[in-house]
Formats: structure tokens, sequence, C-alpha cells
């Protein structure tokens, strides 16, 4: 059972519900609406937010005042707050959803704006009202275990501990970020922690991508809460760099609403309920196998019940796809089924909703086959992400034991490559195209069209040469890069998906160049869409849904149809994470981004991972030493178990790599040859750890 105090009214996150007596606090300016502040209206600046609601800080303006706001809750009884407003602070106390609440107590001390003040307030069963001048201090716990605390100088300097603990607690269990990241880390994380909600009718915690994208009264398009597949597991994987307990939970929230035949919905929500017709882009073996890999340094400390928690229900979608959505030429389409009472269902426009981009150019000129229940066009981008899941998921069955499994998967993805290679390369335009029924290749662009690297599809020559033609400045390169269809194709827009820059797109097309250790490449898109990021979190203290392909466009008007913090927008900042450390299959790599910066407390199995790029590049864990190397080396393969240290060394310059106990850090020299190096706990090391590759 949920229980204690935390933001868990999805319509304010000006305020505090406790769980389960389901009292509220909340606060706001006087004279305005009290819940009136959402992602686009009255948000000055998101502060610390600790997935337990432990503290919470937020500043907000309307109606002229602006209000500051700290809240200590998390697991207990006990609600400590301060608040400050110019124009005063108002603050509301009821039972949430109606309910009926009594037996607390608030105790309060009104500091600034006249005379100082203090009260004591036994709560009735209807709430109460109460309008202050300036600053107030307030505790709100049962009126059984209140104690002797009371509202004066003792209640203030009971406040000022908690808050100033609380805050201290924040700071060091958050990752943290600097140098050229900027506040990324900060971004990143306060949109996964701002959304996470209580959905009664469910009985647990959610976290939606979005608070306003999922409930009417922010001006949303659901009752109170929706959960959409991609995003669900998008969500996941940025989760993931703040708290491994939470991601995995977030992993889950999607799995049970799977159909019998395996199929996760591309929505589920209190009003609408599921829709039954169509899924939406497989990505979730993905996301859930990048994210076990960066939960430790080796399997060993890697979070395996992320994997056995979701692999059956990952397995099964996989295996849907192939019965339900084969279109032209026997690859796979986007679709939707005929459902009885949905008068929506089979058509072309649920098959686009499928597909996640829903009005991109892609599908302007598309039909409907109601034969096969797809689109008439066979989609690059859901081919190579079909044959990327059997890969994510052959890796995972090899981790869990399910060898047989893994085999099939793998020789599934094999045969799915050579199959849809040659139907989908255009030999004329020299790259992958969506592919018509009728044997013609449409000439639509967009960044799904660079998946192919993410499914392994083309040789390393054919990928190097097809990211080159792609990223041109004309068509999917530029600044800011990857559009959502490219800049020179008739039905680009700059609005929405028709030519808005994604995150989750920007995160599949550089996961794919980075998959052929096309870097450099990758650095180029990454390092513009960083900044992009981080204008929108300097300026607005946003995480958006899309962000503007045109420098000054401003996209936070509700018509421009881009959220103002949706977590799958902080890809952007993980991808950016990437350049200094990123877990890949055959471990980790780190490298010195060029430029100083910093990225520290990443949650491991193994302790807090730091990342620090100055004069030198050093990888630390729980502030222990594990490498030290001059900017011009970089190093993959990195394991770290408590027997060994095993990694492979390039560039020039001088390595130190910490062996595993308490030994000291042993020189790996590097050349021009990739050098690796194996350190044993028991082995006795000269200044030389390293063999050539």
């Amino acid at each position: 059972m949920i229980a204690g105090w935390n933001t868990w009214d999805v319509t304010t996150h000006t305020g505090m519900v406790h769980l389960p007596s389901g009292l509220r606090v909340r606060f706001g300016v006087p004279g305005a609406p009290l819940d009136g502040f959402t992602w686009r209206d009255g948000l000055v600046r998101l502060g610390h937010h600790t997935v337990g609601g432990d503290y919470a800080e937020v500043t907000v303006e309307a109606g002229g005042g602006r209000l500051h706001l700290v809240m200590a809750g998390g697991p207990t009884d006990e609600l400590y707050v301060r608040a400050e407003g110019t124009a005063g602070v108002l603050v509301a106390v009821d039972g949430w959803r109606d309910a009926s609440v009594a037996g607390w107590r608030l105790d309060w001390r009104e500091t600034g704006g006249g005379p100082a003040r203090e009260g004591v307030e036994l709560l009735p069963v209807d709430g109460l009202t109460l309008e202050f001048a300036g600053q107030v201090e307030l505790r709100v716990a049962p009126q059984d275990t209140a104690g002797e605390v009371t509202a004066g100088a003792e209640l203030g300097a009971r406040v000022d501990a908690v808050l100033a603990e609380r805050r201290a607690g924040a700071e060091r269990s958050a990752p943290r970020s600097g140098g050229w990241l900027g506040d990324a880390a900060d971004a990143a994380t306060r949109a996964v922690t701002w959304n996470r909600i209580y959905a009664p009718d469910l009985g647990r915690a959610l976290t939606p991508t979005s608070r306003d994208f999922v409930a009417e009264r922010r001006r949303g398009f659901y009752g109170t809460w929706a959960l959409h597949a991609w995003d669900t597991f998008f969500t996941g994987l940025v989760a993931s760099t703040v708290d491994r307990e939470h991601a995995r939970e977030i992993f889950g929230q999607i799995l049970p609403f799977a159909d019998a035949a395996g199929m996760i919905p591309n929505r589920v929500s209190d009003d609408k309920g599921v829709t039954a017709d169509r899924s939406q882009p497989p990505v979730g073996a993905l996301t859930v196998r990048k994210a076990y890999l960066a939960s430790g340094l080796s399997d060993g400390t890697r979070d395996r019940e992320l994997l056995s928690g979701t692999f059956a229900a990952l397995l099964a979608w996989h295996n849907w796809w192939p019965r339900a959505r084969r279109g032209p030429h026997g690859l796979l389409a986007w679709g939707s089924d005929p459902v009885e009472g949905d008068p929506g269902s089979s058509t072309l426009d649920r098959t686009k909703r499928e597909s996640g981009l829903d009005d991109s150019p892609m599908y302007d000129d598309v039909t409907y086959d109601p034969g096969t229940r797809t689109m008439a066009l066979t989609d690059v981008g859901l081919v190579a992400l079909h044959i990327a899941d059997a890969e994510a998921l052959a890796a995972i069955a090899g981790t869990l034991g399910e060898g047989d499994v893994a085999r099939r998967l793998r020789r599934e993805a094999a045969e799915a490559r050579a199959a849809a290679d040659p139907l989908l390369w255009d030999t004329a335009r020299g790259g992958y195209r969506n592919l018509r029924a009728d044997g013609t290749h449409d000439p639509h662009v967009a960044p799904t069209l660079l998946y192919p690297l993410l499914a392994g599809m083309p040789d390393p020559g054919r990928a190097a040469e097809l990211a080159g033609r792609l990223l041109r400045p004309e068509t999917l390169g530029g600044d800011p890069p990857l559009p959502s269809v490219a800049r020179d194709d008739p039905g680009y827009a700059a609005t929405y998906w028709r030519g808005r820059i994604w995150a989750p797109m920007a995160f599949l097309a550089i996961e794919g160049l980075r998959r052929y250790d096309l870097n450099d490449t990758a650095r180029s898109l990454v390092v513009p869409l960083l900044r992009l990021f981080l204008s929108e979190w300097d300026k607005h203290s946003h995480v958006r849904e899309n962000y503007p392909a045109t420098s000054g466009e401003d996209v936070r008007a509700f018509q421009a149809r881009s959220d103002g913090l949706m977590a799958w927008g902080g890809l952007l900042a993980y991808l950016a994470y990437g350049e200094l450390a990123d877990a890949r299959e055959d471990g980790w790599r780190f490298a010195h981004p060029g430029e100083p910066a910093e990225l520290a407390g990443l949650p491991l199995g193994d302790g807090r991972l730091a990342v620090t790029a100055g004069d030198r590049l050093s990888v630390t864990l729980d502030g222990r030493p594990l490498l030290d190397a001059a900017p011009g080396v970089v190093v993959t393969a990195y394991r770290r178990t408590a027997e060994e240290v095993t990694g492979i060394a390039h560039g020039t310059g001088d390595l130190r790599v910490s062996p595993p106990g308490d030994g000291a850090p042993v020189r790996v020299p590097v050349s021009a040859e990739p050098v690796r190096f194996r350190l044993s706990r028991d082995d006795r090391h000269d200044n030389d750890g390293g063999t050539p590759a």
C-alpha cells in the first residue's frame, strides 16, 4: 500500500496529498485560481523533487504574484512546508476526491508582510482555507502524534531543520551535471519525478509522460491519467538515470494492459479505456535492455529483476507483430484491427496512430488495405525496430538463461534483415525508403530511414554513406538537426510530426549511428540537440514534447502542440550523457567530450558513478577512482567485477586503470593500435596492464 505525502494529485503540483487518508494541502496566490497552474501556465522554475516526495521545490506565478514552495513529505505522516508569496499565500486543506478527513492538526507561523502571527488548526471534516500576507511555515500531522511542537519559533526552527536536511538528501540522491552538459541532469530528472501521480481507480502510482497531456483539468486529453506504450518505455529509460527501482516500476506500468494475443495497446486511460485496435512502435525490449546495461558495471551488479519482470510480456508483444501486421511484400506495416462498436477502428487514421507519428507527411498519400488490416506501405522504421527488438530480446533471453529462445530470436533477426534489406534499399536514391504495395519506393525522407542502422542492416561502408547522405543540412542535418521529416520534403511544415524535432526519433537514430561507431557523426547531432534542450530548460523550465526545428520559434502556446514537461524529452539529455559514459552490449564506453563536463550520481548496482572531463578524463565509483585518462583516450568494452577489470583503450595518451580491491592504479600505454587490458584482484602488476588488441 502506498503511504505518505507526495504531489500525487494530477491536477496540482503546488500541493501535497497524504495517502491513504486522502488529506490534501494546496497552495496558491490569493485572487488567482488555486488549481490554475500547469506546465504551461504560471511555471517559473521547477526545483528538486524526489521520487518519494521527501522534498519538492517549485516557483510559480499568477495574478501578479509569485509563490515559492518548499515541501518535505515522503513516507511519513508529517508534512513540513515553507511558502513565500510576493502577493500573499493561500492555503487550502481538504479531502482529496471528496473524501472526508479529520483528526489532523495544522501548526502555522506567518512571518513577513506584517506582524508575525501563529496558530494551530484542528482540521474539520470539510476542510479549511487560510490566507497569509507573506511567508508562512507550517506542519501537518495527525493530532495524536503532533507532540509538543507549537506554531512559534520552535516550529520555525523545526521547519528550517527538516527542509535543510531533506534538500541535502535530495541533492545527494539526484544525478548531477555541469560544464558542457549544463543542468541537463536536473531537467531530465525533474521531468520524471514531477510527473509521478496516483491513480485511485488502479490503486497505484503512475508516471505518465506528462500531467498536462493526460489530465483534462490541465487542458489535457484524458480524465486524470493515461499511459501510452512507447511513451512509457522512453520514460522508463530516462528514469533509469534517476532511480533504478522507480524505472523498473515505470517499465512495468503498461505491460498488464496487453491483450490475450500479446498486443500492448497504443493507449489506456481512465476515461477512454484501451485502444483495442492498435499498438505503438516496438521499443520495449530495446529500452529495457539499454536500462539494464546501464544499471551496473557487469551482469553481477545489474538489475536482473528488470529483465525477468518484463521479458515474458515483451516477448509476447514481439511475437504479435508478424502475426497481426504482415503488409505489402510480406513485410511489417502499421495497422488497425476492426473492433465492434468502434467506428474509427480499421481505418487509415488509426494506422497512422499506431506508428506514433500521427500526421507525418510519410503517410499523406497512403491507403488502408482491409485485407491485411495494414497500410498499403511497408515502413522502414517498423521493420528495423522489430529487428532491433528481436536482438534486444535475444540478449535478454541469454542473460536469463533462455538459450533456445535467444537462438530463435537471433535467427529471426538475421532472416528478417536478409529479406528486408534488398526490398527496402532504393538503389536510385542510395538509401532505404518505405515500399509501396505496387513495388515502388516512397520518396519521403524522415529519421526513420536511419533506423536500419539500429537493426544492423547495412554493412559499415553503406551505413556511413547513408548517414552522410541523409544528414545533409537540407535534409535531416542542419542546426538543429533531425526534424521529423526532411526540410526539403514537400510536406515539411515545422509543426508537430511534420517537421518538429522529437527526442524519441533522435534517440533511435543516434543509437543506430553509435552501433556503427559513427561517433563523430553522432556527436555532431548530439551537440546542437543538447543546446536546444538546455535553451528550453534554462528559459522556461521546460522539457518539451517536441522541439522547434526553426530558430526563434516559441512553442509554448497550447495551440503549438508541444507539451511543456514531457519526460521523453529527457532523451536528449540521455544522448548527451552517452558522450561521456555509454553502456553498450560489450561494456561501457567512456570518453572525453572535448569540453569540460561533469556527470555524477548515476545509480548503478555497484554504487554512484561519476565522470568528469577536464584536463583529463576521470571515472569514479562512490568517489573511488576507476579510470584516469588523457583527453585523447577512449575506453570501450569496460567491465568491472569483484575479481577483474577488463576493457579496450583507443587513441593516444596515457591511461591508469584501478584494479579490483585496494590495489594501486595500473598504467596502460595507449598508442595507435587499440590495447586490451585485464587486471585481476590477485595479480601483481607492474607499470603495464595492457596487451595489443
